[in-house]
């Protein structure tokens, strides 16, 4: 089982960098062209369709209406995986990511990465106020953002989140945009941050919550509008994580 598991993941990691490597011309031409990153940004959900699809995984996003195209969000997500950006890529809205500097490095990926989306040094005071400045720029350019509230990968015992940081919900606050929790419930179980990179088959699922306003709130509520998005981010992973509620998602 093992063996098969690690040949189904060098077929993943060909895969992944084949779809990239066929929309790459494409990536140039909208970092190149003035005005043209937005549409850089939409062929992210291109790669992730190609992706998933030579994986034949089964992706299953709920609550689809709560997104409304005509308006911007911040978006929240826990984040054990890997596998969350390219499972956060299938949302059909305009996404900058904020991502770890790491991401930049990558050959050919980094130029793609650091020119659509974000990198930052969590380390670097600098950096991450840099990466709030371009956020909010990007706001303002009518895009979403995407935010990993833990800092990274970070939690010791998933599907249990780590601490969530303040930076997704000042900037909510200080803009006045809605956010938008989201729960990725089995990445952690399909490519579990272990260092073995194995990918395990199993269907993705995505749970788009309600919308929180925030319109009218102030910088004195980031405490209680962060910890209401993280009690509703973890009562899913609680949820869907029992084992009765997994087979069942598996039957």
């Amino acid at each position: 089982m093992r063996f098969i598991r690690r040949i189904y993941s060098i077929y993943g990691s060909i895969g992944f960098i084949m779809a990239f490597l066929i929309l790459l011309p494409k990536f140039i031409y909208t970092i190149e062209v003035p005005g043209k990153k937005s549409q850089g940004r939409k062929l992210n959900r291109i790669w992730s369709k190609l992706f998933f699809g030579m994986l034949f995984f089964k992706v299953k996003i709920e609550n689809r209406n709560h997104l409304k195209e005509s308006e911007q969000f911040i978006f929240v997500s826990n984040h054990f995986s890997y596998l969350d950006i390219p499972v956060l890529g299938l949302i059909p809205f305009d996404l900058v990511f904020i991502g770890k500097s790491s991401l930049a490095k990558v050959p050919l990926f980094g130029y793609m990465f650091k020119n659509l989306h974000i990198a930052v040094d969590r380390n670097s005071l600098k950096s991450r106020g840099e990466s709030m400045l371009k956020a909010k720029k990007a706001l303002d350019e009518g895009a979403s953002v995407v935010f990993f509230p833990e800092g990274g990968i970070s939690s010791e015992a998933p599907p249990a989140m780590a601490r969530f940081k303040d930076g997704a919900f000042k900037l909510a606050l200080d803009k006045q945009i809605p956010i938008i929790p989201v729960t990725l419930s089995y990445n952690h179980l399909i490519l579990p941050d272990d260092g073995k990179f194995l990918l395990r088959y199993k269907p993705v699922k995505v749970v788009i919550h309600e919308p929180i306003t925030v319109k009218g709130s102030g910088p004195n509520e980031v405490k209680e509008i962060k910890e209401k998005c993280f009690a509703i981010i973890q009562e899913q992973l609680n949820k869907d994580n029992k084992p009765l509620a997994f087979k069942k998602e598996n039957s």
